[in-house]
C-alpha cells in the first residue's frame, strides 16, 4: 500500500469530498493559492476555483458564522482556522451557534460545518500558537471533536465529519502532519466514535491522542524491555468516546494511565477518567493517573519540550502506577 503524508491525505479527504458533492467549499486564511499553512489544501484552489476555495478576512469570527450560515442553507463548508489558537475568536460560532441549531429549530435546521484546525506543540512557536484546544470544547452539547494520530485516520475521520450533518472540531496535530503512513487509494470512511487498540497488553491500558500516541508506544517499548505488558488506546474521537472499547481494555488491565498534551487540569483526562470511574470501578486494581503538560503558557523555542508529558514520564507514571 502507498504511504503518504499526513497533509495529503487531508487534502485528499477534503478533494474527494468536493469532487462527490458540489454543496462542499473551503474557506480560511491563505486557503486558496498558498494551500493553507501547512499544505492541507494544496492543489484545492487549481482544481476548483475560485467559488468553491476561497480566502477570508483575517477575522475568525466573521468567516466561521459565515459557515454556519452557509451550512443552514444547505452547503457544507469547510472552515480552516491557521491555527487552533485563534478559534478563541470564533468561540461563539463554534459552540454556541453550529452545535444547537438543530436542537433551537426543532430539527428543521442543520449545520454541517467541519471546522478543522492543526493544533498542539512541536515547533517551539510559543504560547498563543503551540496549545492543543479539545477540552475547550468539550462542554458544548451538539458539537462533536475528532482527534486523528495517522494519515489513515485523517483521511477516513475527515471524509465522515464533511458528510456528517452535525458541526465538527476536527484537530489537526502540527508535528503529526508530515508523517507518512498507508493510506489505500480506493474509498473508505471511519465512523465517528469509533476507537482502535494501538497495541495490545494485559498489564496497564495507556489512552492517548495524536502526538502523545507516539510517546505512549515508545514508553511501551521501554516497559517491555522491564517485563510490563501496556496497551494503547487512542480513542480516535473525544465526542463521540468509544467507551465500549475504553472499558473493556479497563477490564483486561485493571490499570489506567490517560495521557494529552494540554495542561492536566481540565484536560480531556479528567473525563475519560470520570467515564471510568463510573462505569468500570469495580475493575480497577489501582487510581488512575493523567499526565498533561505543566500548567504554565508555553515557552518559546525549544524550552516547551520540558513542559510537555514525553514517554519518560509516561514510563514513571506507569511504574508508579503497578507498585
Amino acid at each position: 500500500m502507498r504511504e503518504i503524508a499526513f497533509s495529503q491525505a487531508i487534502m485528499e479527504a477534503q478533494m474527494e469530498e468536493m469532487q462527490r458533492d458540489s454543496n462542499v467549499f473551503l474557506i480560511g486564511e491563505d486557503v486558496a493559492k498558498m494551500g493553507s499553512a501547512f499544505g492541507q489544501s494544496a492543489g484545492l484552489y487549481e482544481k476548483f476555483g475560485s467559488k468553491r476555495v476561497f480566502n477570508m478576512p483575517v477575522a475568525e469570527s466573521g468567516y466561521v458564522n459565515f459557515g454556519v450560515g452557509a451550512a443552514m442553507a444547505g452547503k457544507r463548508p469547510i472552515v480552516e482556522m491557521q491555527f487552533a489558537d485563534f478559534i478563541v475568536l470564533a468561540f461563539d460560532a463554534v459552540g454556541n451557534q453550529g452545535p444547537k441549531q438543530r436542537y433551537m429549530s426543532g430539527g428543521e435546521l442543520s449545520v454541517p460545518m467541519t471546522v478543522r484546525a492543526p493544533q498542539g506543540a512541536g515547533f517551539g512557536a510559543a504560547a498563543q500558537h503551540s496549545q492543543c484546544v479539545e477540552a475547550w470544547f468539550m462542554n458544548f452539547p451538539g458539537l462533536k471533536i475528532v482527534m486523528p494520530s495517522t494519515p489513515y485516520d485523517g483521511k477516513g475521520l475527515l471524509k465522515t465529519a464533511i458528510r456528517d450533518n452535525d458541526t465538527v472540531l476536527f484537530l489537526e496535530h502540527k508535528a503529526l502532519l508530515s508523517i507518512k503512513g498507508e493510506v489505500p487509494e480506493e474509498e473508505y470512511t471511519i465512523p465517528l466514535g469509533e476507537g482502535k487498540i494501538v497495541r495490545d497488553g494485559t498489564d496497564v491500558t495507556i489512552i492517548a491522542l495524536q502526538a502523545q500516541v507516539y510517546q505512549a508506544l515508545e514508553a511501551a517499548e521501554e516497559l517491555a524491555k522491564e517485563g510490563i505488558s501496556a496497551e494503547i488506546i487512542d480513542p480516535r474521537t473525544l465526542i463521540p468516546l468509544d467507551k465500549k472499547l475504553i472499558g473493556e481494555s479497563v477490564k483486561k488491565t485493571g490499570r489506567v494511565v490517560i495521557v494529552h498534551e494540554a495542561p492536566k487540569r481540565g484536560g480531556f483526562g479528567s473525563e475519560i477518567s470520570a467515564v471510568i470511574a463510573e462505569n468500570f470501578f469495580d475493575s480497577l486494581r489501582a487510581p488512575i493517573i493523567r499526565i498533561g503538560a505543566a500548567n504554565i503558557p508555553l515557552p518559546f523555542g525549544m524550552p516547551e519540550q520540558y513542559c510537555l508529558p514525553n514517554k519518560n514520564s509516561i514510563v514513571q507514571s506507569v511504574k508508579e502506577l503497578l507498585k
